[in-house]
């Protein structure tokens, strides 16, 4: 049971993991790019230098290429400080994306309709994104920087972004024009809202998971994700079966991960995941509690060397 499991969350992640690569590629190749309608992040920013490079220096240079050179640095950044699974599939899917985008051509399927190429592509893209974020990585780029910032200090970005994608918005009306900058707003908006749709747009949840093996799922999640864990009591109603409930605060970076180790440890395990608006204290960065942990673990050590001397 426990193998075709497995089977079939590989299946589902590699299934995924070209869906997410082929809908970024299509909403930039078929509705942004050829109606000069620019994306959210580091996409968008790629276009403006593609642009900027082929009016001042006459150089041609794909999309695709310039948005996997901007990933690459990230990606060695995000090795060392956020999760190497979540960056590793994220740099993989943004690989994958920019090859598509480098194969495909870049032709209009809404011809003198902008706004619609606005929407179509900024859903597209919004449901690409928000699918490898369901998926535990992401297409790169804002996302790993997001990431990074997550695991190191706890917070979120979101005044970088916004300062980013107005930046892109003011530059794209200074030299597109300004009705251009209008449909990148509704291509921003329409990207934002469907990702969320699909996966969340709170950085924080709560997470309950009712198990019989509380110690085991415990051990692994305090492993893998580092995070405190408070232990209650339960018992089913109808089968009137002790069992324990384990509730955890997390980002949503790290969602994907809980539920991975969670069922790995207890594959009957129940995980109900619940928004959190505010949380107000001992919400410490990821550092910060492995930290304790090592010292935790170290102390324990000396405990027990003294007691077997």
């Amino acid at each position: 049971m426990l193998f075709w499991t497995r089977i079939k969350d590989y299946v589902i992640l590699i299934g995924g993991f070209i869906v997410g690569a082929l809908l970024v590629a299509i909403s930039m190749n078929f509705f942004f790019i050829p109606n000069n309608i620019f994306s959210a992040g580091f996409n968008g920013v790629a276009q403006l230098l593609n642009l900027f490079l082929e009016a001042v220096f006459h150089i041609k240079v794909q999309v695709g290429t310039v948005i996997l050179l901007f990933n690459i640095p990230i990606a060695i950044a995000g090795w060392f400080w956020a999760g190497r699974r979540f960056v590793v599939l994220s740099f993989l899917n943004n690989l994958l994306a920019s090859e598509l985008q480098i194969i495909l051509p870049k032709v209009s399927i809404v011809n003198h309709e902008p706004i619609l190429a606005a929407l179509f592509g900024g859903v597209l893209l919004g449901v690409g994104i928000g699918l490898t974020f369901r998926l535990g990585f992401s297409t790169g780029g804002m996302d790993v920087v997001a990431a990074i910032v997550q695991k190191r200090t706890g917070r979120s970005i979101g005044s970088i972004s916004m300062v980013i994608n107005g930046m892109i918005v003011i530059i794209a009306g200074f030299f597109i024009g300004w009705q251009n900058a209008m449909y990148t707003i509704i291509g921003i908006y329409a990207t934002s809202t469907a990702m969320d749709s699909i996966y969340t747009k709170y950085r924080k949840m709560t997470a309950f998971i009712v198990t019989k093996h509380p110690e085991e799922v415990i051990e692994t999640l305090q492993i893998n994700v580092v995070r405190g864990i408070t232990v209650m009591d339960s018992k089913g109603a109808y089968t009137n079966e002790p069992s324990k409930t384990l509730m955890m605060v997390l980002s949503r970076y790290e969602l994907s991960d809980m539920e991975y180790y969670t069922k790995e440890a207890d594959p009957d395990a129940f995980i109900n995941v619940v928004n959190t608006l505010t949380v107000s204290q001992n919400f410490v960065n990821e550092d910060l509690q492995r930290q304790i942990q090592m010292e935790k673990v170290a102390a324990q050590k000396q405990i027990s060397d003294a007691l077997n001397n």
